[in-house]
């Protein structure tokens, strides 16, 4: 089994837990699209960030020991001028203080709407990795429209894992909105399936939401727990 120097680096620092960065950074190694985040230190510096990234931004807190960023206001999306992205950072580090004083901020560009899915891997002890796909978004836990294989994951399997969906009538068009592209969502699967696969000592993946588009999907957030 493989491994990788960012989660050694973790490791070292006796983390459980990647931050968005370094796990989107682990993803993007391995040719999964994703909405790239940079790390922002103090205000200045997200105001600076969020120039080059054009606006409009998202900003989330960033911390090892913050696992979900959007139960205390760890997430404001769609900031639109530099005055909305400082108070937003000054509310970040404000909510989560308490919880991690040295926590910081990511800054990432605001993509357009599109179709959000759910794609995952947890380890399990008798079968090894297994992944998961379904809606994503405030669906995932509403609908629990889910659906279940063991890594890896050929191309035939993942179609049919993106077909089998309660909801993929979604993903196919709906009330004249396009469809998406679901091949890059079968690519996506595919390939977190064979990370999840060759590297043990990732315990858990996240990827909700994944933005997927009529053309391209991008994983929009990242959580990735290790054993």
């Amino acid at each position: 089994m493989k491994t990788h120097k960012i989660i050694e680096k973790a490791r070292k620092e006796g983390r459980s837990f990647l931050t968005e960065n370094e796990a989107k950074e682990l993803l993007a190694g391995r040719g999964i699209p994703v909405v790239s985040c940079r790390v922002a230190r103090d205000e200045d510096e997200t105001v600076s960030l969020a120039r080059e990234c054009g606006f409009p931004v998202v900003l989330k807190v960033n911390s090892p020991k913050i696992v979900h960023k959007s139960d205390r206001g760890g997430v404001f999306l769609n900031l639109k001028e530099e005055q909305s992205v400082r108070e937003a950072f000054r509310k970040i580090i404000k909510n989560y203080q308490d919880v991690d004083p040295e926590a910081t901020v990511t800054v990432q560009s605001m993509l357009g709407k599109g179709v959000e899915v759910l794609i995952g891997t947890i380890a399990d002890r008798q079968f090894g990795p297994v992944v998961a796909f379904g809606l994503g978004g405030i669906f995932t836990e509403v609908l629990k429209d889910i659906v279940f294989r063991m890594a890896p994951i050929s191309p035939e399997e993942a179609g049919k894992m993106v077909r089998q969906i309660k909801g993929s009538r979604l993903l196919q068009g709906y009330r004249g909105n396009p469809a998406v592209d679901t091949l890059s969502l079968q690519n996506i699967i595919m390939r977190v399936s064979r990370l999840a696969f060759e590297i043990a000592d990732i315990a858990e993946m996240d990827l909700n939401p994944v933005a997927a588009f009529p053309h391209g999907a991008q994983v929009l957030d990242a959580r990735i727990k290790l054993r």
